[in-house]
């Protein structure tokens, strides 16, 4: 905490605390029961807690998926910032060195807490037909963030002069998918390690520009 950062109160640290153990909880509860069965009932008797106070934090279940989906974004978005800014780097060696610190940093996110990562990718789009469209805004989002570091690349000269940006954002990411869809498998054919090898191959070696 720096000195300029407002110190958190006892209370404000215990709503914090209570927000999180009820979005833990209610991935628990869609784990075991599906979304869909699941109950701020259910919920709520996990917790210990009433009615009256799970409402003090969310409308309803589907606030906590919103919530989630809004943390994860930011999270992303903060991962990719300063050092690991799309204009932060001008070479290919130092390209390499930035994109094995940005997977570091998504996996982070989707790897500390592999229910999330699992109910974002698999199960959420389920939920109706606006949550769906939320899901597929995220791939949108995630496609134009890899697409700036790919145009950049192309920009200073270390990525090849006539890449399809677009396309290839959208190939890397579908890379990264099918990497955590791997680790959430607990797939014994393959490693995290494996696969993030495999990425940064393509990505360094299939897109760089020629010497």
């Amino acid at each position: 905490m720096t000195a300029d950062a407002p110190r958190m109160t006892r209370a404000e640290r215990k709503k914090q605390e209570l927000r999180k153990e009820i979005v833990d909880t209610a991935f628990d509860c869609f784990a075991d029961r599906g979304y869909h069965a699941t109950g701020i009932a259910d919920i709520a008797a996990e917790l210990g807690i009433g009615h009256g106070t799970f409402y003090r934090y969310f409308q309803n279940k589907r606030d906590i998926v919103d919530h989630v989906i809004t943390e994860i974004v930011g999270r992303v978005v903060t991962a990719l910032a300063a050092e690991n800014a799309p204009d932060a780097v001008d070479t290919l060696d130092d390209y390499r060195e930035q994109v094995a610190r940005i997977g570091e940093s998504l996996w982070s996110v989707f790897g500390t807490d592999p229910r999330v990562a699992r109910f974002l990718l698999l199960e959420a789009a389920g939920i109706d037909a606006e949550m769906r469209e939320r899901v597929l805004d995220f791939h949108d989002l995630a496609a134009d963030l890899t697409a700036g570091y790919l145009e950049h690349g192309v920009r200073v000269g270390y990525l090849h002069a006539d890449l399809d940006v677009d396309a290839t954002a959208r190939a890397i990411n579908g890379m990264i998918i099918a990497a955590i869809i791997a680790a959430l498998r607990g797939s014994e054919k393959i490693s995290d390690k494996r696969m993030g090898v495999a990425i940064r191959r393509v990505m360094y070696d299939g897109i760089a520009a020629l010497p």
